[in-house]
């Protein structure tokens, strides 16, 4: 039996703006469970970077410990990758992106990897601002050590072995609205439709951007008592509204009444069907975002699709003043400017 992916395409494949097939975004072929949702996840990540015509070589992906970080070896096969110790991935993402800020950085991590040993570090990359996008593959449990309940499990929720948790699991959207992040959307493995076009605005965001999509584990948590299964997510799921990502061009305009639907035609001629949300949820209001996953969640629901935007977002190079060129292209003139600038900088801090 082979492993590897067959290097005949065909012929007439179509190609993105930069004449690449969705062929050269894929990776190597997966070895997670059959069904995992991850799987799906990773497909929509090779989808939107096609479809946004990204060049391989200018994408970093990163990734921590667990079966969600195993997943950047299935995508992306001929971009930049690093795989870190568990929790720690936050840490390589800012050291490469303070290198070099012209790279688009992935960051795939589990609910393990970030509720748990790599909590601390998930907060402190979100209050630094740094330019990433942040995809939790969130299925509750470690499927890597038999389905234990993970951090970020719901009270009373139950895996295929176990009983129900004792304990209150964290809320990763609502944690990264208080520490700061500038976008958040929560989606479902299961709904590519919905998952597909927040990747594309998360990549096309300035800063810190979240992505908690529950991906539910088909080997030790996809069972009745779940509350991350594949038929309980479907079943209680609450969408923001039906979302689209449209590229930058000449602004579009409409008004219409929340809780109605408006059509709206696009620079390509296609018909976009908006919906506006209740007028409970600003996802440009970070305290109305943070009201509605806490009256989702007593409800008993899941609030999926874009949660809050920060318009006027920015970044850690933008804080720090960074310089515009990247580490790896200044030369020794640039780092060592002569003894008349020491001076002048040793001078004004006096």
């Amino acid at each position: 039996m082979s492993y590897q992916i067959p290097k005949f395409r065909h012929p007439d494949l179509p190609v993105n703006e930069l004449g690449y097939t969705k062929a050269d975004y894929e990776g190597a072929i997966s070895t997670l469970c059959a069904g995992c949702g991850h799987d799906s996840i990773s497909g929509a990540i090779v989808k939107a970077c096609h479809e946004m015509s990204l060049e391989p070589h200018k994408i970093a992906k990163l990734s921590g410990i667990g079966c969600s970080s195993k997943s950047p070896a299935y995508f992306l096969g001929k971009s930049h990758g690093f795989n870190s110790v568990h929790g720690r991935m936050p840490s390589v993402v800012t050291g490469a992106a303070m290198a070099n800020r012209e790279l688009l950085y992935l960051g795939i991590s589990g609910d393990g990897d970030t509720a748990s040993i790599g909590m601390g570090q998930f907060a402190h990359v979100i209050r630094r601002a740094l330019n990433m996008v942040y995809i939790v593959m969130n299925n509750g449990c470690y499927g890597l050590t038999k389905g234990q309940d993970s951090a970020t499990a719901d009270a009373g929720s139950a895996s295929k072995k176990g009983d129900p948790n004792p304990f209150a699991g964290i809320d990763l959207c609502s944690l990264a609205l208080q520490m700061g992040a500038t976008f958040v959307a929560r989606s479902f493995s299961g709904d590519k439709t919905q998952l597909l076009p927040l990747i594309k605005a998360a990549i096309s965001h300035r800063g810190f951007a979240l992505i908690d999509v529950v991906s539910p584990c088909v080997t030790f948590n996809n069972n009745p008592g779940s509350t991350k299964s594949y038929e309980y997510v479907r079943e209680h799921a609450e969408a923001t509204g039906t979302v689209d990502f449209v590229p930058i061009m000449h602004e579009i305009t409409t008004q219409y009444p929340p809780g109605t639907t408006q059509e709206v035609t696009m620079h390509d001629g296609s018909v976009l069907h908006l919906h506006k949300v209740s007028e409970t949820l600003d996802p440009f209001d970070r305290v109305s975002a943070m009201t509605a996953l806490e009256q989702h969640r007593n409800d008993g629901s899941i609030l999926t699709g874009l949660i809050y935007l920060d318009k006027n977002s920015r970044d850690l190079h933008d804080m720090l003043q960074t310089s515009q060129r990247p580490l790896n292209q200044l030369d020794e003139s640039d780092l060592c400017p002569g003894n008349k600038m020491l001076v002048n900088i040793n001078a004004s801090l006096r």
